[in-house]
């Protein structure tokens, strides 16, 4: 009975001890966390060339088209401000005016604010301020919010000057009328227009600066503020976090913007700018995210928990937010030389197909050599299609997508070149945490 009860002790201690070495000793199970919480520096990547471009969204898409209503105002009753284009907000419930006077100097804009049925709301514009970059002002996904640059005027109208920038007329004093301001209706007898009664004054004191500033309005056009207050740096090609609450932009100083501009001129280009990735809050917040120049547009991951950004052959993912917030280097240059490669050979072998395997003189090809396994690098100087990265578009929160071409943009459009555009893509996964 005792050698029984003894053998049962040992069994019993055996089996205590095989479960503790299994739970102590045997390593921890893998965690995959989420993309939306997996810092940049625990990004995992695959590359895969040439890939079909990637399906942008329809906010991309938008026709170019004026809105009617808007234009029908301008048309009646503003015979002297020329419409340039509207913006309509992604929920259709507001529509930007984008337009200048016949006396305001060229690429000096004003914005206004209207209902989609085209009843103008406000003039969201100081007359001392000029919006520069049309084209890059930019409605919040959520609709409340309208993201614009800039600076203060170059030419300061005369408040007492009319619309068509001649001295408004005032009566001359008669002098054989014994009271002249007999002759002049007082304030409180003369009846304005109806397009007096209506027409919403320009507000007034929004600080202003000598070099072009973001600036965010609420939904009504109303709230005008700048967002960065940093005179001395340009700042540009801007976009919204999807969900709203933060910018990325580019920015560069004054005299980097003037020397590009003296590069292009001297060439007969047209200036490409170039800048540093910001994040920009609300709230005015502002953080730098590197200090090397670009002139790829960053995109926001889809999570809005990230920003991407393109410098020649590399792309470079920051956090957006978090107290100690992480990047990561992902470099492409190897990548890119062997899947150029690979597109220059295949074009080659296209082209001799359809030329019947003979050239211009008749002379049949050298039969093309089979692909043999890599062992140096190819010299990027003989491949055409090898390009730096040009444009990117984060699509899902696992998918960045990058374009690379060759790119000349002329003053002479006939000129401009874009060649060799090639869309390749990285899939993103999160390194596991043990």
């Amino acid at each position: 009975m005792r050698a029984s009860l003894a053998k049962a002790c040992i069994l019993a201690v055996m089996l205590t001890l095989t479960g503790c070495q299994n739970n102590i000793f045997q390593p921890a199970p893998e965690v995959q966390p989420g993309m939306k919480d997996t810092p940049a520096v625990r990004l995992s990547f695959r590359f895969e060339a040439d890939v079909p471009a990637p399906a942008f969204d329809e906010v991309r898409s938008l026709s170019e088209e004026r809105n009617a209503a808007v234009q029908a105002d301008f048309d009646s009753n503003r015979p002297q401000e020329l419409l340039d284009r509207t913006i309509v907000s992604p929920d259709n419930k507001r529509v930007v005016a984008v337009y200048h006077r016949v006396t305001d100097v060229p690429a000096e804009f004003r914005l206004d604010m209207y209902t989609s049925e085209g009843q103008l709301l406000r003039k969201m514009t100081s007359e001392t301020m000029a919006v520069h970059f049309p084209d890059t002002i930019v409605w919040s996904p959520d609709s409340s919010s309208l993201a614009f640059v800039a600076m203060i005027r170059v030419f300061q109208p005369d408040p007492t000057a009319s619309p068509t920038g001649s001295p408004t007329p005032t009566p001359a004093a008669d002098p054989e009328s014994p009271d002249v301001t007999e002759a002049i209706p007082s304030e409180q007898e003369a009846s304005p227009t109806p397009a007096a009664a209506t027409t919403p004054e320009a507000p007034t004191g929004i600080l202003t600066f000598r070099t072009e500033q973001i600036y965010i309005s609420n939904a009504d056009g109303a709230d005008v503020k700048p967002v960065t207050e940093n005179e001395g740096l340009i700042y540009f090609y801007y976009s919204w976090s999807p969900d709203s609450t933060m910018l990325v932009a580019l920015s560069a100083t004054a005299r980097e913007w003037k020397y590009l501009e003296v590069v292009s001129s001297s060439k007969g280009e047209i200036l490409i700018p170039q800048g540093r990735p910001r994040i920009i809050e609300k709230n005015g917040r502002e953080r730098r995210l590197d200090d090397n120049l670009t002139s790829v547009r960053p995109v926001w991951s889809p999570d809005s928990m990230k920003v991407a950004a393109a410098f020649e052959n590399q792309i470079r993912i920051y956090d957006a937010t978090g107290t100690s917030p992480t990047q990561a280097a992902i470099p492409l240059r190897n990548q890119l030389l062997i899947s150029s490669q690979a597109y220059d050979r295949a074009q080659q072998r296209t082209l001799q197909a359809a030329n019947g395997g003979v050239d211009a003189n008749g002379v049949p090809y050298p039969e093309p050599s089979p692909d043999q396994p890599l062992s140096t690098l190819p010299d990027e100087k003989l491949l055409v299609s090898y390009n730096p990265i040009v444009e990117i578009a984060w699509t899902a929160d696992d998918l960045l997508y990058l374009q690379t071409a060759y790119l000349k943009r002329m003053r002479n459009e006939a000129e401009s070149v874009r060649s060799f555009s090639r869309w390749h893509r990285l899939i993103l996964t999160a390194q596991p945490e043990r």
